[in-house]
């Protein structure tokens, strides 16, 4: 086996401002020759980048575990491996051998001080941390592990499996046999929630489990039966419509968990009614709901670290999958459930109790920037404890640190800690770098910083954006411009370094360039600025758009009006089909599963919801049919004509195949330039990474040809 890798950061602060400010220094103010040395981020070197997961802490808080996954585009094979990283030196050390594709580790837990756990298809193993070992099989359920979490202080081990209406797990294999058997292969749904995202509703549903352990000084396992926590829920008629959990946390002795719902029934696919419930490990109590006084959707919940409380995130409006997020606790002695921090204007994403119980971290979208805050419970009072950049998880060391997960537009994610000191007195001191894990790929390729502007748009509002500028950067040379339009559309572009298709560095470093507005309906501006959006999907972001670009044209000379590319997908897929109606600025666009047809999209999507509260309405009313077709594309057909690149998989439920398969027959039918590029083993989003390049690829040629570059 080999060694991928050991390295030591101790000692290397960074406050990200600063170091944001010294990157900015060095690609913008070094001579001509030295700017030249910089490699641009090819597509091969983007792919191949190491990929990080949550780091989870030990009980003697002095390690974490963490996976790192990494692909070899030679081979066209993933790969991934479990490290151990000592949290006070910042040494990193391999654990396991290298897994290749589906044998990779996942969901990293601790089983004990010096034993970690995973799962590696569909069974738990036990790994002790001696290096470059193999792990030992735990438990293996007749059904496959799709989640796990363990407490050694009560030996509690909780996991969740699929199952049939009778709740076990032994059922599961019997039907399936059974399945195998069958003369047809019919599905038949009586109410909507047939799908959703890309997988079709089945008989199997998610269920949460509970198991008690106990170890033997010579180290070997007993096992107990396993409780199904979700036993007492209300019955459903629709069996193909039950509960199913979407998510659960434990109180750290092990004695509560709280578990994520979706409220089943008929209404599910106009419903964003997703509940949290409270209940006893051992089986013993039926779940107590602890969010019926609201309809909207609930989540992230946390236990207080002396298991007493439980605080979650509330949306309050129905229907409304963007609402903002009310933080809410719950005392489970006493029953009594209060508000925190009530008049804060941003939506926190997830949150954490600090070891005190005093405060709540909460990572924030704020300004374009995911943050990370302290929230005081008794007084609401919060504040950032960091800035520019993009925070994507958090836990605690200890009383007085945080592990973190951070990155930012130049860099991509590694781990830190911060030094809170007492959780009420706020930041101590700067982030330490604990980690480097592209640090020898991306040493000497060329990263632009982003450069922040604010111009006045929709409403006299202010409206925030940024521009990279592209490889070999000459000022006194023009470029050819790219438009990244953001999706949601109630979602905002951060300053993080995103291994998808929409990392703003492979536009600068194809030549481009690369300007990005977050418009009115974006998160992280206050919640007005997002809900301002609502029957406003073609009016309010569109004139951002525009209005941003005249600010970007104006403002920084070497931009070429005459040769501009706009990109989007899912909303920002719409957004190009509605630019290809109302102007001919831009030479070409690409519109990845996007949305056409305002009308057809309504009665083909999975969440009925989200078009439902955004237009106002529904289509088979005339008022709600007028509010459908005021921002519909399709209506405006006639004036498309500008080139354009449609991407689209097959698996995709929200925005089907035919949304990007119509606009491509218009403008071929209309002897206009476009192409359609299909994958039919992808969904909303193109996962695996051989097609990433190969879209990629598909657009930079699209782009290149009708910018000259």
């Amino acid at each position: 086996m080999k060694l991928l890798y050991q390295s030591s950061m101790a000692g290397w602060k960074v406050w990200a401002p600063t170091l944001a400010a010294a990157i900015l220094s060095t690609l913008h103010g070094c001579g001509a020759a030295e700017a030249d040395r910089l490699i641009p981020l090819d597509s091969h070197l983007f792919h191949s980048l190491r990929r990080i997961s949550l780091p989870v802490v030990s009980p003697d808080q002095q390690r974490a575990l963490f996976a790192t996954s990494y692909y070899d585009p030679d081979a066209n094979k993933e790969y991934s491996y479990i490290s151990i990283l000592d949290i006070e030196l910042g040494n990193t050390t391999q654990l396991t051998p290298v897994f290749e594709g589906s044998d990779r580790a996942s969901n990293l837990l601790w089983l004990g001080p010096s034993t970690a756990g995973y799962l590696s298809k569909g069974a738990l193993y036990q790994h002790d941390l001696a290096p470059h070992t193999n792990g030992t099989l735990l438990f293996n359920a007749t059904q496959s592990i799709n989640s796990a979490t363990y407490r050694s202080s009560s030996g509690l081990l909780l996991f969740t499996a699929s199952t049939l209406a009778d709740g076990k797990i032994s059922s599961v294999a019997k039907y399936l046999n059974e399945e195998k058997n069958r003369t047809d292969s019919a599905m038949v749904y009586n109410n909507l929630w047939a799908r959703h995202w890309n997988k079709w509703m089945g008989d199997q549903k998610s269920t949460l489990f509970a198991i008690n352990t106990t170890r033997e000084a010579y180290g070997s396992w007993n096992l107990g039966r396993e409780a199904n926590l979700m036993q007492g829920l209300p019955p459903t008629k629709d069996q193909l419509l039950r509960w199913e959990v979407e998510g659960y946390t434990a109180s750290e002795d092990g004695e509560h968990v709280a578990f994520v719902v979706r409220n089943p029934g008929p209404d599910m696919a106009w419903s964003t009614n997703v509940d949290i419930y409270l209940t006893a490990t051992d089986g013993s109590r039926i779940p107590k709901l602890l969010t019926g006084t609201f309809k909207g959707a609930a989540s992230s919940p946390t236990f207080s670290t002396d298991g007493s409380a439980v605080a979650w995130l509330q949306m309050e409006t129905p229907g409304y999958e963007s609402d903002i997020n009310r933080i809410y606790v719950h005392n489970i002695t006493t029953g009594n459930v209060y508000s925190v921090a009530r008049t804060w204007d941003l939506s926190p994403q997830s949150i954490l109790w600090s070891a005190d119980n005093k405060v709540l971290y909460a990572l924030t979208p704020d300004r374009g920037d995911r943050r990370l805050f302290s929230v005081e419970i008794a007084t609401g009072k919060h504040q950032p404890l960091t800035g520019y950049g993009f925070v994507s998880n958090v836990a605690r060391v200890g009383s007085s640190k945080l592990l973190v997960v951070y990155s930012n537009v130049t860099e991509s994610s590694d781990i830190y800690t911060i030094d809170v000191g007492s959780s009420v007195s706020g930041l101590r001191g700067p982030m330490k770098r604990l980690t480097s894990i592209n640090g020898d790929k991306l040493g000497g390729v060329y990263l632009s910083e982003a450069e922040d502007f604010w111009f006045t748009g929709a409403l006299r509002d202010q409206v925030h954006g940024w521009i990279l500028r592209p490889a070999g950067f000459n000022a006194t040379k023009k470029y050819p411009l790219a438009l990244l339009i953001h999706g949601g559309p109630q979602q905002a572009s951060m300053h993080a370094f995103g291994l998808g298709q929409w990392n703003p560095n492979m536009y600068a470093s194809a030549g481009y360039a690369t300007v990005i507005i977050n418009f009115h309906g974006s998160s992280s501006y206050g919640q007005k600025f997002t809900d301002s959006i609502h029957q406003q999907w073609g009016g309010y972001p569109y004139e951002d758009l525009m209005k941003g670009l005249d600010h970007v044209i104006s403002t920084y000379s070497f931009v070429d009006a005459s040769r501009m590319v706009a990109l989007g997908g899912s909303y920002g897929g719409y957004m190009a089909n509605w630019i290809n109606a109302n102007t001919d600025r831009f030479r070409a666009l690409v519109a990845h599963d996007g949305q056409f047809n305002v009308v057809a999209g309504y009665y083909s999507t999975d969440e009925l919801w989200f078009i439902e509260h955004d237009l106002g309405g529904v289509p088979f009313t005339t008022s709600g049919r007028d509010k459908y077709d005021k921002y519909n594309p399709e209506r405006l057909a006639d004036k498309f004509k500008t080139p354009t690149l449609f991407i689209h998989g097959a698996n995709d439920f929200r925005l089907t195949l035919e949304q990007s398969l119509a606009p491509w027959t218009l403008l071929r039918r209309k002897g206009i330039p476009s192409r359609l590029v299909y994958f039919p083993d992808e969904d909303h989003w193109v996962n695996k990474m051989g097609n990433s390049m190969r879209w990629y690829e598909e657009v930079f040629k699209w782009m290149a040809q009708w910018t000259s570059s």
